[in-house]
């Protein structure tokens, strides 16, 4: 009888096998740091222009807030306190200018964000010639608004284009007015121009937030039978939460902003009924030249905003 012995397992030699050195962290510091050098050279720029541009004279305009400074004044600057804004609460063009921006955002939010996601949904289909949409749509945002304010400001005229194409289609029963020189047609005609201004812009936030939602959401809301008006309701609608409250966060900051438009087309005209915070600050720094003044609207302002964009985070905040 004859025994079969088994292989004995073989050793793993530990001669040949390299051994690693252990990693030296010091050797890494170099390169590290190195690394850190260049991202910080590069920032450096930005950095500094934005620490010259904006946030130094944010601070340089709290503070005139509580002087008497003036923009050319042979007198010293002296901390008057409260006055400014005592000043400020009391005049009636900065309740007027407060009511007219709010009218404005109130009328441009909805009707601008609306039309920019109905401008997202007709170009977010894959046909011929969607690419020259596109840039048709977003065509008046990448031009200056001071062009803008210029081309509209001549359509607007007693005898221009506006007023010409109401008579032509009425058969001449409708003389339209002087848009810009009437104080009941003032802001709507700003109104108007500001939203196809603007629209653009927010269509391509929109188009960004419709393209993130996943087609196979679409495909099944399609098998049960959803009509086209339930997927946008029950499919596109609930994925556009978060694009839909960047968009009311950015429409409204920029209409409490207002002022380009403005200062080319009426100069916060006619009897105030076009002038806004922005342009009265504007107007009392420069031509008035109350320094202090407008450092006190300006403050306001920014808590204004501030309180605004707060509250709207809040409202529109995923709930638990």
């Amino acid at each position: 009888m004859t025994t079969t012995q088994l292989p004995s397992p073989r050793r793993r030699s530990t001669a040949s096998a390299p051994v690693r050195p252990p990693l030296n962290p010091h050797r890494r510091r170099p390169r590290y740091l190195r690394e850190q050098i260049s991202g910080w050279g590069m920032i450096a720029p930005a950095a500094l222009l934005l620490l010259a541009f904006v946030f130094l004279p944010a601070i340089l305009g709290f503070g005139l807030a509580f002087t008497n400074a003036r923009l050319i004044s042979p007198r010293p600057v002296e901390f008057v306190g409260v006055d400014n804004f005592a000043r400020l609460f009391t005049d009636p063009t900065f309740w007027r200018a407060l009511l007219n921006v709010s009218y404005f955002a109130v009328v441009v939010v909805p009707v601008q964000s609306a039309l920019a996601l109905a401008m997202a949904l007709l170009i977010n289909k894959k046909f011929r010639g969607v690419n020259f949409f596109r840039t048709v749509y977003f065509l008046p945002v990448v031009t200056s608004m001071v062009v803008v304010s210029l081309l509209w400001m001549f359509m607007y005229r007693k005898d221009g284009l506006i007023n010409e194409l109401l008579s032509n289609a009425s058969f001449g029963l409708i003389h339209g007015p002087d848009w810009l020189n009437d104080p009941a047609t003032a802001m709507p005609a700003i109104i108007a121009l500001s939203i196809w201004q603007a629209a653009g812009f927010h269509m391509i936030i929109w188009l960004a937030g419709l393209q993130s939602i996943s087609g196979e959401l679409y495909e099944a809301a399609q098998l049960d039978g959803a009509s086209r008006w339930h997927q946008f309701r029950y499919v596109t609608w609930p994925g556009l939460k978060h694009t839909r409250t960047l968009i009311l966060v950015t429409i409204t900051i920029q209409a409490l902003g207002l002022f380009d438009q403005v200062s080319v087309m009426t100069q916060g005209g006619p009897l105030d009924s076009t002038t806004t915070i922005i342009y009265e600050a504007v107007r009392s720094g420069f031509k008035q030249q109350e320094t202090s003044y407008a450092s006190a609207i300006s403050l306001v302002f920014f808590v204004l905003v501030l309180l605004i964009s707060a509250v709207q985070r809040y409202l529109t905040r995923e709930k638990d």
